[in-house]
C-alpha cells in the first residue's frame, strides 16, 4: 500500500515573512515535517508541494521529493488545502501513474511531533474501515459553551450563545467542569484516505481524533511563536528532529544565514 506524506510549503506568508524557511533549533521549519515523514515506517513517499524555488532546494537537500513547482494560483493567502492536495494527486497520477491510498499532511508550521505519531495515526486510520480521516486534537483552551455571537448592530441588540447544550438550560452559566470536554483541532498531522480528497473533501464524514499532549501544540505564525517553540524543545524528550537527517550546517540558505 502506498502512503504519501505531503508537505504544503508555499513561499508567501502574511504573518511571518518566509515562514516555512524560518529556523527552529538551526533547521528550517519545512525540515521538521520532512523528518517526520522520513522517520515514519509506514510512509512510502514524502513530497513537498511548493511554489518557491528556495523552499524546493532546501526540501531536496533534506531528502524530500519536489517533482513540480506548485502553480502560482494555488499558492495564495486564500488558497484552501483541498485544491493543493488535489493538484498533487492529479499531477502524480498523470505523470507517474501513481495513486496512493492514504495521504498524510505534515504542515511545517506545526513542527513538534512525537516519534511514533505518524505511524500510529496512519495505523489507526487503516484499522478503522468506517473512518475517512484522522486529525490531531488537544483539549480546547476554552469551552465554546461560554462563547457568544455579537449582535449584528441592526435587528439584534443582545448577544446570542454560540452553542446550545441539550438538557442543560443556560450552559454559559454552568461551571466549566460540568460542561462536555471539547477538542480543538491542531495542525500537527492529518491523515486522509486519498479517495476522499479525490472526491472533494479534506476530511470526509467520519473524522477520528488523535489527542496530543499540550507540549506538542504549536502553530507558528509569528516570531513569538518561534520563540515559544524553542523554549518548549528542551522539555520534550520524544521528538522527531531534522538532525536525524542532516546536521544544521548541511542545508544553508540566505534565509537561514
Amino acid at each position: 500500500m502506498d502512503i504519501l506524506a505531503i508537505i504544503p510549503a508555499r513561499g508567501g506568508s502574511k504573518g511571518l515573512a518566509r515562514k516555512n524557511l524560518q529556523p527552529l533549533d538551526k533547521h528550517p521549519l519545512v525540515a521538521w515535517s520532512i523528518a517526520a515523514g522520513t522517520n515514519a515506517k509506514l510512509v512510502t513517499r514524502v513530497i513537498c508541494s511548493t511554489d518557491d524555488p528556495e523552499i524546493r532546494d532546501v526540501a531536496l537537500c533534506y531528502g524530500c521529493e519536489v517533482p513540480f513547482l506548485r502553480p502560482v494560483e494555488l499558492a495564495q493567502d486564500s488558497t484552501l488545502d483541498l485544491p493543493v492536495f488535489q493538484h498533487t494527486l492529479d499531477w502524480l497520477e498523470k505523470h507517474e501513474s501513481y495513486r496512493p491510498s492514504i495521504v498524510v499532511q505534515l504542515r511545517p508550521t506545526s513542527p513538534l511531533r512525537p516519534t511514533s505519531l505518524v505511524d500510529s495515526a496512519v495505523k489507526r486510520l487503516l484499522d478503522n474501515t468506517l473512518a475517512t480521516s484522522i486529525r490531531a486534537v488537544c483539549p480546547a483552551p476554552c469551552t465554546p459553551y461560554k462563547m457568544w455571537i455579537p449582535p449584528d448592530g441592526k435587528s439584534q441588540v443582545c448577544m446570542q450563545p454560540l452553542m446550545a447544550l441539550p438538557d442543560t438550560p443556560e450552559p454559559y452559566n454552568q461551571p466549566r467542569q460540568q460542561l462536555p470536554l471539547v477538542w480543538w483541532q491542531i495542525g500537527t498531522i492529518d491523515c486522509i484516505k486519498a479517495d476522499v480528497i479525490r472526491g472533494g473533501s479534506m476530511s470526509g464524514h467520519c473524522i477520528l481524533g488523535y489527542e496530543l499532549p499540550a507540549q506538542y501544540v504549536v502553530d507558528i505564525d509569528s516570531k513569538s511563536d518561534l520563540h515559544r517553540a524553542e523554549l518548549t524543545l528542551s522539555s520534550i524528550s520524544d521528538l522527531v528532529h531534522p538532525s536525524a537527517i542532516l546536521p544544521p550546517s548541511a542545508c544553508v540558505t540566505n534565509t537561514l544565514r
